[in-house]
């Protein structure tokens, strides 16, 4: 993880965080201002200039709940050191991510990029804006809960092992899904985590998770008595969170965990 740093904010923010900001027709609205923006021809298979233009309306339209430009700096800085095959985003929203993302895998030679979303009509605006960014062929779009997204794609044999797992869906979920992937196989030693938001809002029961020794994980799983996944307390991890900021400027990180052994 070395070379990982804060990046400073500089440059315009995006409007105000409004009481309401998503899911309010502002996504089909992107749609409709990228489409019908005078540089639209330029966009076409270069995911910067889409990126761009995603920025463009957050700063002079609405607020949207991309990761922004300053943390996907440190996550695609990631991904060019690290070199992974495979990429699974929890939490699509429009696509910033899986554009920014999806463009460095293709960058190192990687294979996959999945992006699970939940909500159809994002997943719907994600996909169009992947392909008019070009990204069709390295990025696949699954619509449905994210839990249950995971266990169609292993049932399937279609995902048999995550490099790097990018959690920026339902807070309450990231500890729930990761467990999924401990009892599905998916992750292994040198596979990486990074979870945004874990200031803005917070999530500090993921953090305690990924930041608990396996001696403490296994005390915790012999208590366990409710439904839901109980993941595998034995992979050891080493985590630690970058410093990093909203697009709209208020302060935020982005946890990275890499799993680095497993205890017998």
């Amino acid at each position: 993880m070395s070379g990982l740093k804060k990046y400073s904010f500089t440059g315009e923010a995006y409007q105000p965080q409004e009481e309401l900001y998503f899911n309010d027709g502002r996504e089909i609205e992107l749609l409709h201002f990228i489409y019908d923006h005078a540089s639209l021809e330029e966009m076409r298979g270069k995911p910067q200039r889409v990126l761009d233009a995603i920025d463009e309306f957050g700063k002079t339209r609405k607020y949207l709940m991309n990761i922004g430009e300053y943390k996907a700096k440190a996550i695609t800085k990631l991904i060019k050191d690290e070199n992974p095959r495979v990429i699974v985003e929890l939490g699509g929203y429009v696509g910033y991510s899986a554009i920014a993302f999806g463009a460095a895998l293709k960058g190192v030679g990687g294979q996959r990029y999945y992006s699970l979303e939940m909500n159809p009509e994002f997943a719907a605006v994600m996909s169009v804006l992947v392909d008019l960014a070009g990204l069709s062929n390295v990025v696949k779009v699954i619509v449905g809960p994210s839990s249950n997204s995971l266990e169609r794609l292993v049932k399937e044999d279609t995902l048999k092992h995550i490099d790097l797992l990018f959690l920026d869906h339902y807070k309450p979920a990231y500890t729930t899904d990761l467990k999924l992937c401990e009892e599905l196989g998916l992750v292994s030693v040198g596979s990486i985590y990074a979870a945004d938001n874990v200031v803005k809002p917070g999530n500090p029961l993921y953090l305690e998770y990924v930041r608990s020794t396996v001696h403490e994980k296994r005390r915790k799983a012999s208590d366990y008595d409710q439904t839901g996944p109980k993941g595998n307390p034995n992979l050891i991890y080493d985590s630690h969170f970058i410093e990093g900021w909203e697009p709209s400027g208020v302060p935020d990180a982005i946890e990275i965990t890499r799993c680095v052994g497993v205890q017998t």
